[in-house]
């Protein structure tokens, strides 16, 4: 009987271990086996093949280009057969009148030297461009015959796109655009033109060796007023976007925490009794931090119209939510002892809240405020783009008129450049109250 019993005691502790190891290997090949059949509904559910099929990589290409480079326009009227050049074709980085770059020659038929052996040459009644390796093409702008075009012999290259009414040609060196009412040449370099200096400047295309020794002579003032009033770069509207930027992280995240210090004493079991009232405090927190600042966002511009103001508001609505609750989880952490020593003193309520409570959430309270201010700055942002306000609103409408994307490559080396910058300020901040706050407490134990 008992080796019977025995061995039916193996038997179950086999059949048992068999278990184990086949829920363990169908946790280890399931999971990874859900996981694909997930990422598959997903490839296909968003229509990724079709996606990448959509993509235009010659647009991202030159998207990328138009990043770190600029382009000059020369443009002639057909009409009255005017030309003119401009850096980016703003009217802000026009040359004057009679004047352009030194690889234009203009006159009664202007040459544009390109580089490498391109040439274009505005004539009176033809526009003509010599293109390495392939020859000479023609076009003549009529008002009734739309733009006639002569090309070499054989089939038309990819690069070169022919109609009635236009013609283009784009190549390495440059882009030319012939329509009925205008030709225009376009040439790209690297680089930010104009980034210090407009073309109106007399400091314009000076070194800076030159321009240190008219700062020793006494223009440093002109100097620095010339950069900071640039027309085409907005230094100064740039930087005081930047400041609108941080004054919204900053007051939304202040007014955060002294709004939700407060209220997390009402939601915290140690410090209300009511349950009721815990229970209403916390549903307040779950709803404002559950709706996204973004929302927010658009409700209070819709509330108190747009501006920095309105950034700052939404900031402080759904930060309120998330301070209130990791304030009343730390507030139920405190130590009971610490409180009652303070009592003991005869301190009465307001007195045992500030020299028996405060003093052991301050480390929290700091921390946090400091992180959120850090990542307010980025969500600021963002939320400015809405409002009207900050360095967001200035990124929006440089991308959205695809027109000067080395500016909007501008705006976010600033926009990196303020986190990284906020990011090492909350950090040094962070160090000097937390761990200064520490340090007097050792003293003072060791005094005492």
């Amino acid at each position: 009987m008992s080796t019977f019993a025995t061995d039916l005691t193996l038997d179950e502790l086999k059949a048992e271990a068999d278990r184990l190891f086949s829920r363990k290997r169908l946790i280890n090949f399931g999971l990874p086996a859900l996981v694909l059949v997930y990422l598959t509904y997903v490839f296909f559910a968003f229509d990724v093949p079709g996606l990448a099929g959509r993509a235009n990589w010659e647009n991202g290409k030159t998207l990328v280009a138009d990043s770190y480079s600029y382009k000059t326009h020369i443009e002639r009227d057909n009409r009255t057969g005017e030309v003119s050049a401009a850096i980016e074709g703003e009217r802000k980085g026009a040359y004057p009148e009679g004047q352009a770059p030194d690889w234009v020659a203009l006159g009664e038929t202007t040459v544009i030297d390109l580089k490498d052996g391109h040439i274009v040459r505005f004539g009176p009644e033809t526009v003509e461009y010599d293109i390495p390796g392939y020859g000479t093409v023609r076009a003549t702008p009529t008002r009734s015959a739309g733009v006639q075009a002569e090309l070499p012999a054989g089939d038309v290259p990819d690069w070169i796109n022919v109609s009635k009414n236009r013609m283009a040609i784009t190549t390495d060196a440059g882009r030319l655009t012939v329509t009925r009412n205008r030709s225009e040449v376009f040439r790209y370099f690297n680089g930010w033109e104009l980034f210090f200096f407009t073309l109106d400047s007399p400091y314009y295309g000076k070194s800076f060796p030159q321009l240190m020794g008219l700062a020793a002579n006494g223009e440093a003032g002109a100097i620095l007023n010339d950069f900071w009033t640039n027309k085409m770069w907005r230094h100064q509207d740039v930087a005081w976007a930047i400041f609108e930027t941080i004054l919204m992280a900053f007051l939304g995240t202040l007014g955060a925490g002294m709004v939700a210090l407060p209220l997390a004493f009402l939601a915290t079991r140690n410090f209300n009794p009511l349950r009721s009232v815990r229970f209403l405090t916390r549903r307040v927190f779950d709803f404002v931090r559950g709706v996204d600042a973004l929302i927010w966002t658009v409700v209070l511009a819709r509330a108190f119209g747009p501006g920095p103001l309105t950034g700052a508001l939404a900031i402080l609505v759904t930060d309120t939510g998330t301070f209130g609750k990791i304030f009343s989880e730390a507030l139920e952490n405190v130590d009971q002892k610490q409180i009652e020593g303070v009592q003991s003193t005869g301190a009465n309520a307001p007195q045992r809240y500030r020299f028996g409570v405060i003093p052991q959430v301050t480390p929290v309270l700091l921390s946090q405020l400091l992180y959120f201010l850090e990542s307010n700055t980025r969500s600021a942002t963002v939320i400015g783009a809405i409002t009207g306000g900050g360095i967001g609103l200035l990124l929006t409408q440089a991308i959205i008129t695809q027109k000067d994307w080395e500016e909007v490559a501008y705006y976010i080396v600033l926009i990196i450049l303020m986190v990284m910058l906020m990011d090492w300020f909350s950090g040094w901040l962070r160090r000097r109250l937390i761990q200064g706050e520490t340090k007097s407490k050792r003293v003072k134990t060791k005094t005492t």
